[in-house]
């Protein structure tokens, strides 16, 4: 298999929830592994067992899911296409985050998705799917395993992922998935652990360029393009 890019929103580096998140994790997609540390009511052994595959895509949220690039595409022609995006778009705000379990995966969402931030998600996925090698009938065939709707099946077909455009929910994914007597406890560590990190708003400020540079290996936070343009 090829290797893959993924186009994800996460915030700098530098904020405190990126930091909160990598240490969860115990994975930094920028720097590295992260030394395992105690969360309260979640020792390092028991959170480094439900987070496996959340970290080893790094903390983020999908908005051009991963995908092999096209022939006539490269990493030095996506890079320059998002460089032009990324001039002419404005941020976006996500509002306050909270933490919710998603069909067992623990997440932090925005408590309201707005209508703008729906149509910012869709305006990326389109304008990036010339850089999408077609999907495999392999992969096509795996994500068909999950419930999906006639609709999401639709937009596997034209995109090459079902979650995009009206169904399209922005998160942010902590853990894999939960077996029910565990997602109590979890929830009230992670509500601990991140509430200073979720006191106020957060701006969708730029697009992160992530890399899975070999199959089922971890993504690495390869470029930020932060959003530069200026409303009035």
């Amino acid at each position: 298999m090829p290797d893959r890019y993924a186009i994800y929103y996460a915030p700098s580096v530098d904020s405190d929830l990126w930091q909160r998140a990598s240490l969860w994790l115990g994975r930094d997609a920028a720097m590295g592994h992260q030394e395992p540390m105690t969360i309260v009511g979640l020792d390092p052994a028991a959170r480094s067992a439900i987070t496996p595959s959340a970290a080893r895509y790094g903390f983020h949220a999908t908005i051009k899911a991963p995908m092999a690039l096209a022939p006539d595409q490269s990493a030095d022609s996506l890079d320059a296409a998002l460089s032009r995006f990324a001039a002419d778009t404005a941020p976006v705000s996500l509002g306050r985050l909270e933490l919710r379990s998603l069909e067992g995966f623990l997440a932090l969402t925005p408590v309201v998705q707005s209508p703008e931030l729906t149509a910012f998600a869709g305006e990326v996925v389109a304008a990036f799917d010339p850089f999408r090698a077609p999907l495999s009938p392999e992969d096509r065939a795996r994500r068909l395993k999950s419930p999906l709707t006639p609709r999401q099946i639709e937009l596997l077909d034209l995109y090459g992922y079902p979650y995009v455009l009206e169904q399209f929910l922005l998160h942010m994914t902590l853990t894999d998935r939960l077996v029910a007597d565990m997602q109590r406890p979890v929830m009230a560590a992670a509500a601990e652990w991140f509430a200073p990190a979720l006191a106020d708003e957060v701006l969708l400020d730029r697009l992160v360029l992530f890399h899975e540079p070999a199959a089922g290996g971890p993504f690495v936070r390869l470029a930020d393009y932060p959003l530069r343009k200026v409303t009035s």
